[in-house]
């Protein structure tokens, strides 16, 4: 069992994840890059589900990957639990889908995540809860947030809640505590992100959602998104869009701007064969199956990688100044 509990871990979870206080409405974090400035992290979505459907797989590989890279810290792109979340902050579900699952020693590093459709089904405020960082002080989630590691900025952004169909379906129920009224929510979070995004001065803005905005899988093109975030994320040259929702491995390029989307949802069940027609040109790679994503970045360099549930590097991505190349 992968429970930090000492105080010294504590501390140093403390020191690694420092509080900015700043004047604008999203909290902001600081999380220290290695000696010479560079970073390495990691990026699974679409999860949880008490190690089946190879999520104990992608998990073994993750943390051989960690280990020859030294990641900082991982990035969970959403649909943490399922199939509905959490019950509570006592859900065994925590300890079985994650703790008990991501045990690799390179894996006990500070895990930054959103939630996605599935945590919205279930209790929403259990996984933002404090009490879950207490069990294991890996887990740091929010609604939306800001992590400032070198010269990377990355912003965390809630996107189910600018999903219509989630306000209407009848099938399902959602944990909307904290977004009502939704508009006035979401009026407030598309200018906070905007606000943060003009006065950051990172080289490299990443931008982290759960939902899609461009994808040729099963879910397709969020249409909210496209029209709400998408724009923002244009004007404030925002180098990356990752994402999960759709259970592949993915990678689409912009073709009027420098902003790629990469989705990384094939932490477990995957495989749906659902597939749509898109551009070839900015189709760059599609993989159907379970694997993650991994990130490298220096002073000058972008390096993302995605690797199968073999440990296969599947596709790889680079960006250097203004030349952008794809592998």
């Amino acid at each position: 069992m992968a429970v930090i509990k000492s105080p010294a871990l504590h501390l140093l979870y403390m020191v690694a994840t420092v509080v900015v206080m700043v004047a604008a409405d999203l909290q902001q974090f600081k999380h220290p890059v290695k000696a010479g400035g560079s970073l390495s992290f990691l990026v699974i979505g679409d999860w949880g589900r008490r190690g089946l459907y190879n999520q104990s797989n992608v998990a073994y590989q993750m943390g051989k990957v960690g280990d020859q890279m030294d990641v900082d810290f991982i990035v969970s792109t959403g649909d943490n639990f399922y199939d509905s979340g959490l019950v509570d902050e006592d859900d065994p579900a925590f300890f079985d889908s994650f703790t008990n699952v991501y045990t690799a020693p390179s894996l006990q590093k500070q895990w930054y995540s959103v939630l996605g459709n599935h945590d919205y089904r279930g209790n929403a405020l259990a996984q933002l809860s404090p009490e879950l960082r207490q069990r294991d002080n890996r887990w740091h989630c929010m609604r939306s947030f800001i992590l400032h590691a070198g010269n990377a900025d990355f912003f965390f952004v809630d996107t189910t809640p600018f999903h219509e169909k989630y306000f209407t379906e009848e099938d399902q129920e959602y944990d909307w505590r904290g977004v009502l009224p939704r508009e006035d929510y979401l009026s407030q979070l598309l200018k906070d992100v905007d606000v943060a995004l003009k006065d950051s001065s990172a080289k490299w803005k990443i931008v982290v959602g759960h939902h899609t905005i461009h994808s040729a899988g099963v879910h397709g093109n969020t249409q909210e998104l496209v029209d709400k975030l998408l724009p923002i994320l244009l004007e404030n040259e925002v180098i990356l869009y990752i994402n999960g929702h759709d259970h592949c491995l993915e990678h689409i390029s912009s073709s009027n701007s420098q902003l790629q989307f990469l989705t990384s949802g094939g932490g477990s069940k995957a495989w749906r064969g659902d597939i749509n027609p898109w551009n070839l040109d900015e189709m760059k790679f599609y993989y159907d199956g379970q694997g993650f994503m991994a990130g490298e970045i220096t002073e000058n360099d972008l390096v993302v990688s995605f690797y199968d549930v073999f440990g296969n590097v599947l596709h790889k991505w680079s960006g250097s100044g203004n030349m952008r190349s794809a592998c």
